[in-house]
């Protein structure tokens, strides 16, 4: 029968490798890809349906046709079930065997289009995230360009909210690791220190107490694409050894294992504070400093590049429209944007995101107008205000006469959360950012000072 499928087939054109047993054809598969795939059922060796069983574990979306004389329909579902193509009976119609090896191949082909499409509409929107049009902007965009093709460790430096991960996202969906691997991204703040170990390398099952299974680290799930590393200078100087040793070796060795494991990672940091002090005061590690500081890619805060609100504010209504099903212009008025551009911004970028956000979804007419942006960037004045306000009352504290410390403290806590939360419009996650702490330690004490969010 092989001899008979591969003068019909090549006499339509294609090019047809020949095996006598399913182990024969199983090898041949694991060396190069093939189109399609017939098997006999009754096959030499292993059998028809367990070789399609190893067929699909090397590659899942491979077309398999199965061609029997006995073709009962417990045979066609079992070969269904196992993820057979189409299942073709002896004797057959040389029509038959050509339509239907077209159709599987035109079905993989469209697979596989699909999938090209759906990475392509994924990097364009990853790229696109990226907007400004100021000189600083310009430089990063360059920047960008350049390292992106590389493999080399780069790290991303500004304030919170100025885009750390946008920046990090756009480096790894302009090389060649989009095609590759995946983006994995990792707040390390946001870990707790005690857990930051098993979360980046992975554990085996029983490594610590609760480990129940064992479990795939971070870096193993980003092997062959990038992996983001925010807030690095949170993590702690056992967790920056491990860390330096993937950087060197390309190696890591999972909590409860006794054999490194090698990776190819492109590693991406982010930190929002000046690393080289934390090297200087020793809560950061000198070697790793500079082995994630290859390539560094400074983010100016949004009041220094007025130039990019327009252009973001207008890329955050388009965006909130999508989300809300308005139509709001994106077109703003001279004073909406002059009251934009006049904003300190504190926030950067992530606060002018909020912002737009809440005047898209409470706008009454089709345009954005002052009386839907909040009453603190309406009157920026009011802001230095307040701090002065935090600043006399400070001095005001008369500590001669004896205080409660944790009292004070308390006090000033409770405004900074409500100030963040109001910056964010009440995203905890963006909130916890804004103050350089972790999710669960700022729900912790919104819980404990009884905050409203």
């Amino acid at each position: 029968m092989r001899d008979v499928l591969e003068s019909i087939l090549s006499q339509d054109g294609y090019r047809v490798d020949l095996a006598k047993t399913g182990e024969e054809g199983i090898s041949k598969l694991s060396e190069r890809a093939y189109d399609a795939t017939l098997l006999d059922v009754s096959m030499p060796g292993i059998g028809g349906l367990r070789t399609l069983e190893e067929i699909l574990k090397l590659d899942r979306e491979a077309v398999v046709i199965m061609i029997t004389a006995f073709a009962t329909f417990d045979t066609a579902i079992a070969a269904w079930q196992l993820g057979a193509f189409n299942c073709v009976r002896k004797p057959f119609e040389n029509e038959q065997i050509l339509k239907t090896v077209s159709a599987g191949i035109a079905r993989r082909r469209g697979d596989e289009e699909r999938r090209v499409l759906r990475r392509t509409l994924k990097t364009s929107a990853d790229r696109s995230q990226i907007v400004g049009n100021s000189a600083a902007m310009r430089e990063v965009y360059d920047l960008i360009e350049q390292v992106a093709p590389a493999r080399t460790t780069v790290l991303i430096t500004g304030e919170s909210g100025t885009g750390k991960e946008v920046v990090s996202r756009a480096i790894h969906f302009s090389s060649p690791r989009a095609q590759s691997g995946q983006f994995v991204a990792v707040n390390c703040s946001n870990i707790p220190s005690e857990l930051l170990e098993s979360e980046l390398f992975g554990h085996t099952r029983g490594a610590f107490t609760g480990a129940v299974a064992a479990k795939k680290g971070l870096f193993e799930v980003a092997d062959g694409g990038s992996i983001f590393l925010d807030e690095i200078s949170t993590i702690p100087p056992e967790t920056q050894a491990r860390l330096l040793r993937v950087i060197q070796e390309r190696e890591f060795t999972p909590l409860g294992d006794t054999q490194p494991h090698r990776v190819d990672v492109r590693i991406i940091a982010a930190t929002n504070t000046d690393l080289q002090r934390a090297v200087k005061s020793g809560d950061f590690r000198e070697d790793l400093f500079y082995r994630l500081n290859v390539i560094n890619i400074h983010l100016p805060p949004l009041r220094n590049r007025r130039e990019d609100i327009l252009p973001l504010a207008q890329h955050f209504i388009r965006k909130y429209n999508l989300e809300n099903e308005r139509t709001m212009s994106d077109q703003l008025a001279p004073a909406v944007l002059s009251t934009l551009e006049n904003y300190p911004w504190p926030g950067n970028v992530r606060e002018l995101e909020t912002a737009i956000e809440r005047a898209v979804i409470v706008a009454r007419g089709n345009e954005i107008d002052l009386e839907c942006l909040r009453e603190e960037i309406l009157r920026p004045d009011s802001r230095d205000g307040d701090s002065m306000g935090t600043e006399e009352s400070l001095a005001s504290i008369d500590i001669t006469r004896g205080i409660s410390f944790y009292d004070e403290v308390s006090r000033f806590e409770i405004e900074l959360i409500r100030r963040a939360l109001e910056i964010t419009g009440g995203h905890q996650s963006k909130a916890a950012k804004l103050l350089g702490m972790n999710n669960t330690t700022l729900n912790s004490k919104i819980k404990v000072y009884n905050i409203k969010v």
